[in-house]
């Protein structure tokens, strides 16, 4: 049952599984936080037939300091998209500001569909993993057990690889062509097989870089394991049995427009070209199906506890280092996590597992604190709101953890 309150109160190394029932162990000061965890209490998995108890789609504006700021900022044409915050099972904020497409001037509605981006490497990493729940392939499985013909250079390649950042495989915007590639519709086999007819930029395991064709791959693996196209598997192993109805792959029917501003005023980007990334960014859904999902990955009703403990594991090589000057995040499988609160002042040190997605025209962040179960969803139809989003996300998880608000980003 969800409340939905007036106000709110105040090789794998690093697992990062159900924060909420342990403390926080710090041991280092140098590349990454260690945590003392144990996996998440499962649930009953949900029956094929009965999707859980939603929460009524209204709006909520139970953390008056983020609404007071979304609104100045919304109507200062700073802002566009929708915002979600949940603790446990309160809904402690809904709502959605600003256009739905410039060109018509449609509003942005609570129902609005928005293209996920990125955020889909976890849905990938899921199948997978389902997949090895069900004894139907695992993430040691060398990748050319299961693509035929396969090139000679990916004989190390193990799936975990893949979904990980640690594969080698040149990434599509890293390769000639580029630019033809972004414009050209494609299917799963014509990626696999482009990404085949090059070597391997390091060794397997040995280096991380954020790789999409590898989620490619790897989707296209989810379909030879399971005899599914890759919409279908994710549909009747997860959409249906959850309720997700407004969530799927590809070009859906009632999805907003994504947006970029230009000195020449906000403008559609309409040439999404999602057959291009079916396994690292082709998704789209909406901010409650996003916390249905939220809700069901981290509290155990998706996949077995050894599962997501890997899934949330850090799969980085020890030597990693900083990125950017900064304490490195963790690197899971389609997942990341790290203390985002750190870069807004004030900030705060709660540890975070977390996506971003950006694609054509939308800019998303979804988080969630393991300890008070805080689920923050940031979908967004303008490309050009990085910012906004990490600040607004940081705001809410703030707000609903009882910080200080912070006001604006860290520079550092």
């Amino acid at each position: 049952m969800f409340h939905v309150p007036r106000f709110a109160g105040n090789h794998p190394r690093i697992v990062l599984a159900a924060l909420a029932a342990v403390g926080l162990l710090i041991v280092g000061g140098g590349v990454a936080a260690a945590f003392k965890l144990r996996a998440p209490d499962a649930e009953p998995a949900p029956a094929a037939t009965v999707p859980p108890t939603r929460p009524p789609v209204v709006v909520v504006e139970a953390l008056p300091q983020l609404a007071e700021r979304l609104r100045g900022q919304a109507e200062a044409g700073r802002f566009m998209g929708g915002v979600l915050v949940s603790r446990g099972d309160q809904i402690l904020f809904r709502q959605v500001y600003g256009v739905a497409d410039a060109d018509t001037g449609a509003p942005l509605e609570l129902t609005s569909r928005f293209r996920l981006a990125s955020l889909s490497k976890q849905f990938t990493s899921a199948a997978v993993l389902r997949l090895q729940d069900e004894g139907k392939l695992s993430v040691e499985d060398p990748v050319c057990r299961w693509i035929q013909p396969c090139t000679e250079a990916w004989a190390p390649l193990r799936i975990r690889h893949l979904i990980s950042h640690t594969a080698g495989i040149p990434d599509l915007m890293q390769r000639p062509g580029w630019g033809v590639r972004r414009t050209t519709p494609a299917t799963m086999r014509e990626l696999t097989e482009d990404s085949a007819r090059y070597g391997l930029s390091f060794v397997p395991g040995e280096e991380l870089r954020y790789n999409n064709a590898g989620f490619n791959l790897a989707a296209d693996i989810v379909e030879r394991a399971s005899g599914k196209t890759f919409d279908d598997f994710l549909q009747s192993a997860f959409f249906a049995p959850l309720g997700m109805a407004d969530t799927g792959i590809g070009d859906g029917p009632g999805l907003v427009a994504g947006h970029a501003t230009f000195p020449e005023g906000l403008t559609p980007q309409r040439l999404a070209n999602v057959s291009i990334i079916p396994g690292a960014g082709a998704l789209y859904s909406t901010l409650d199906d996003m916390l249905v999902w939220q809700r069901a990955l981290h509290g155990g009703r998706l996949l077995s506890a050894e599962s997501y403990a890997a899934m949330v594991a850090d799969h980085a090589p020890a030597d990693q280092g900083s990125e950017r000057g900064r304490v490195r995040r963790i690197w899971g499988y389609g997942i990341m996590a790290n203390r985002l609160g750190r870069r807004v002042e004030p900030g705060f040190e709660d540890i975070q597992i977390y996506h971003t997605g950006s694609w054509s025209g939308f800019r998303n962040l979804v988080t969630w604190q393991p300890r008070e179960r805080i689920s923050v969803i940031v979908l967004t139809n303008n490309y050009h709101q990085q910012e906004q989003v990490l600040l607004i996300s940081q705001q809410a998880m703030a707000e609903a953890l009882g910080h200080a608000f912070p006001t604006g980003l860290a520079r550092n």
